[in-house]
């Protein structure tokens, strides 16, 4: 029996955080990591958007591999390798005082970037999702 917060995130499985070598890079994990699933998702476990989509993805039957980086030790690396993946990251003459905006979720399908909320929710809307998870062998409908 479930109690507590382990019943509210019953619906997907967190991926496990494998031992990684020492000399790999936040961005080759980044890559490794995305690669090894149909459908991923780098997450923070307390982002709405996060749920949002992690929820989107069970509600049509796909169980992605969701990595959470508030829980991981290198989480903060991951997250600025994923922001440089998307292009935000801050520019060189930018105030280091100021805080970059959040990057989470990010979404790789079939070890493709696919981006933020709003690209999933954009292909999820004009019909590319489905398509995309189906080459991906995440979806069989």
């Amino acid at each position: 029996m479930q109690y507590g917060a382990a019943a509210e995130q019953a619906w997907y499985t967190p991926a496990v955080v494998a031992p990684a070598a020492a000399a790999e890079t936040a961005a080759e994990r980044v890559e490794r990591l995305a690669s090894e699933s149909a459908v991923v998702v780098f997450s923070v476990s307390t982002c709405c958007m996060c749920h949002a989509v992690k929820r989107l993805f069970c509600g049509m039957g796909v169980h992605p591999a969701v990595h959470e980086l508030d829980l991981d030790p290198r989480g903060r690396e991951l997250e600025r390798a994923l922001a440089c993946l998307l292009g935000a990251a801050a520019a060189p003459g930018a105030a280091a005082a100021a805080a970059p905006p959040p990057v989470v979720p990010v979404v790789f399908i079939g070890g493709r970037l696919v981006g933020a909320m709003d690209r999933v929710m954009a292909a999820h809307i004009n019909g590319s999702l489905v398509p995309l998870l189906k080459e991906a062998g995440a979806l069989w409908l």
